[in-house]
């Protein structure tokens, strides 16, 4: 019950990752507002998800599309009729967009895809700021991606905003950092959900005979396990990572849980995006 008392809005919570950290909040103790852009699909799962609750908790859901100002916006006033404030942001709604070479790409397409994954993102973070800085105290958590930390030929509008996700996500952090709210970036990894299946329908011819193999694998393994970047956003959400801010931690790999036992070391740039120079690699060249 580490999230017990809280109040949370996770978007894209109809199925797949979204739907699992809905779980584990509700499980925790928090009550959830659900959104996603398939309105039946999200009501749905509320229902499921409401049969579970314990009394006092609520689980409520309406369709958003986050790539729409006007969408947020309402999402965060509708949360705040139920809610007396809210206590923690989950940016999970994304889209894979357009896949192949860039000049062969819908361009529409492309701009939409930095418009849901990156301008959605931006948006609810700012429809909540206010409130989180009145109280002095609130938890943002954004959903990152492979394409944050290694590029991704032939899906370069899901690679671009993803990255620009991390960077805001540092920038944010430090932005509201007084105002004692924590804002970072989780890596849930490569899981067996609709986006990994819409990779492997594009075929190797558009995302790439490399990276098709590579997905190929993961889905046959049964992709990274969907729970640990659930589990991860209950601790990110959690009173156990106060103060740890502005990191991009990735759910399979980084001992986040220790993290707070390291907090002097962990203010400056470990688990943040940098540039790597010469020296970084055992070079004697470049700079000093």
């Amino acid at each position: 019950m580490v999230l017990n008392g809280l109040n949370a809005v996770i978007t894209g919570a109809s199925q797949g990752l979204g739907a699992e950290i809905a779980a584990h909040f509700v499980e925790a103790g928090a009550s959830v507002m659900l959104c996603a852009r398939d309105e039946a699909a999200v009501r749905t799962f509320c229902k499921s998800l409401t049969a579970k609750a314990r009394p006092g908790q609520k689980v409520l859901a309406m369709r958003c599309d986050v790539g729409n100002l006007q969408s947020c916006d309402a999402l965060i006033a509708e949360s705040l009729k139920h809610f007396p404030g809210i206590d923690v942001l989950v940016n999970n709604a994304g889209v894979q967009g357009p896949m192949g070479a860039l000049e062969d790409l819908n361009w529409d397409e492309w701009v939409s895809t930095v418009q849901t994954n990156l301008m959605g993102t931006v948006a609810l973070c700012r429809a909540v700021l206010p409130g989180m800085k009145s109280r002095r105290h609130g938890k943002i958590i954004n959903l990152s991606g492979g394409g944050a930390t290694n590029p991704m030929p032939r899906m370069t509008a899901y690679a671009a905003s993803k990255a620009a996700v991390v960077r805001f996500t540092e920038s944010l952090a430090l932005e509201a950092r007084e105002f004692g709210i924590d804002v970072n970036s989780m890596a849930p990894g490569a899981l067996a959900t609709r986006m990994l299946e819409q990779v492997l329908m594009a075929g190797p011819e558009k995302v790439g005979p490399a990276y098709y193999k590579k997905m190929q694998d993961f889905m046959a393994k049964g992709g990274m396990p969907i729970d640990a970047g659930a589990k991860c956003c209950v601790w990110l959400a959690s009173s156990a990572s106060d103060g740890i801010t502005g990191k991009l931690v990735a759910a399979q790999w980084d001992p986040y849980e220790v993290f707070p036992e390291h907090a002097a070391e962990l203010d400056g740039d470990i688990y943040t995006l940098r540039r790597i120079v010469p020296r970084d690699r055992g070079k004697d060249w470049g700079n000093d």
